[in-house]
């Protein structure tokens, strides 16, 4: 912060000093010197729409319409956060902002998977010695986009849970289960790849003896339940190696004995692809009772307006098992992330990068500690609230999948080995990829 101050001071003797003035209570102290001379800066996000400000605001969207109308005024400028784009193109949105800039001052929020190729390719600005120790600061994604001294994504906020195992209570009672005892095993530290194996092996069942498995133990998405039983072995796909370099780790003993756990739990217990289904099949499956436990992504159920919300059937959730009793449990976190173009100069990239940390400081006088729960009791039970959602909340429980630096997981992964896994070989498969992901690596070294 010392050193953005010094920046825009210098950069402002021309245009005087800005009168300090005292800030209401609560809110942060007003820095001397900073006068954005009416520029508007505009945060591009892919949801907001226009970003209207609500015609009845509640008490503490008042607040926060209060705060911002003061930071506005008191820095000399208009901020806004509108929609740029969608999921499927807000980079391209940057992309092109940033090779033909226009001079108005911006921020991108991307989602997870096209962040890579636009700090790869130097679309994104580092954001140079930006003081980052504030609480608010998500600190996996500083990490995660720390690429040698140069941060280059930030996120405010806990960490967004991301893969997990949801249970069907229904199907569990009918099989004499007590659903409570896998919340019991989860606190207990016991709910290993064992412990989830013999639940499946319980709950796979022919209901009416005509050799045609009519209730599967386990269904959903494949590819998140290779990839968390790679990081919860200790293994992963790409990382760095001594000399800082990104390299493939596929030919890792853990990654290859928990591709191959994962096999066996598809030969098994899966629920596979109905002939002719298109590839999302199992959403509809789970919410019809077909497999008792579903590895998926917490969106899907604890969100307003999730594609669980008209589930008929009861359901929990857990953590992802864990090979080992008092392994860490894991989820893959993957933020949606603030990008400052790199069509700025030095000065500009702090002017954003200060007023954006403004922005997104927390409602004045309100305690936001527990708002991240909202109507998730609504869908499912306290426990899936406040013992599992909760944990994966904590930075302790969230690792990253360096894919992203290459592209999406399923461009670099997909039909190269996650895709193929259930009728392949899995040291067959890697040998095969091998070349392609070294050159990967090797052109995103170069740059």
């Amino acid at each position: 912060m010392k050193k953005l101050v010094a920046l825009l001071l210098a950069a402002m003797m021309l245009s005087g000093i800005v009168a300090l003035a005292e800030a209401p209570e609560g809110y942060p102290e007003v820095v001397p010197g900073i006068d954005f001379g009416g520029a508007t800066v505009t945060i591009y996000d892919y949801w907001s729409g226009e970003g209207k400000r609500a015609e009845e605001p509640t008490e503490e969207q008042q607040a926060q319409y209060d705060y911002r109308d003061w930071l506005m005024e008191t820095y000399n400028v208009v901020i806004e956060q509108k929609q740029g784009g969608d999921w499927g193109t807000c980079a391209e949105e940057m992309i092109n902002f940033n090779n033909t800039p226009d001079g108005s001052l911006r921020a991108y929020i991307i989602e997870p998977g096209k962040v890579g190729s636009l700090v790869a390719n130097g679309v994104a600005a580092s954001w140079g010695d930006y003081d980052f120790s504030a609480e608010k600061w998500n600190t996996f994604t500083l990490n995660a986009w720390k690429i040698g001294d140069d941060v280059y994504g930030v996120s405010t906020g806990a960490t967004e849970p991301r893969g997990c195992v949801y249970f069907n209570k229904r199907i569990l009672e009918e099989a004499n289960i007590d659903w409570n005892t896998i919340y019991d095993m989860q606190a207990a530290g016991t709910w290993t790849w064992a412990a989830f194996e013999e639940l499946l092996k319980a709950t796979t069942k022919d209901v009416d003896n005509d050799d045609i498995i009519d209730i599967y133990g386990v269904g959903g998405s494949g590819d998140d339940m290779y990839v968390l039983a790679v990081f919860g072995n200790g293994g992963s796909f790409f990382d760095y190696d001594a000399e800082g370099k990104l390299q493939p780790t596929m030919n890792s003993q853990a990654t290859i004995d928990a591709l191959n756990w994962g096999k066996g739990i598809q030969d098994k217990y899966w629920m596979h692809t109905p002939e002719g289904a298109n590839w999302d099949w199992y959403k509809e499956a789970w919410k019809q009772g077909k497999f008792a436990f579903y590895i998926y992504q917490t969106y899907g159920g604890y969100n307003d307006n999730s594609e669980m919300a008209d589930m008929e059937d009861e359901w929990g959730c857990v953590a992802f098992p864990v090979p080992n009793e008092g392994d860490n449990y894991l989820h893959v976190a993957s933020e949606n992330t603030t990008l400052i173009p790199s069509c700025y100069t030095a000065e500009e990239v702090q002017k954003i990068a200060f007023i954006y940390d403004m922005w997104t400081n927390p409602t004045p006088g309100y305690d936001d500690e527990f708002g991240w729960i909202g109507n998730k009791y609504n869908y499912t039970d306290e426990r899936a609230v406040d013992e599992t959602y909760a944990m994966l909340r904590e930075g302790s429980h969230a690792t990253d999948n360096k894919v992203v630096y290459l592209g999406t997981q399923n461009d670099v992964l997909g039909n190269s080995l996650l895709w193929q896994l259930a009728g392949s070989d899995v040291q067959t498969l890697i040998d095969a990829g091998m070349p392609a992901w070294q050159a990967a690596c090797d052109e995103f070294n170069a740059k």
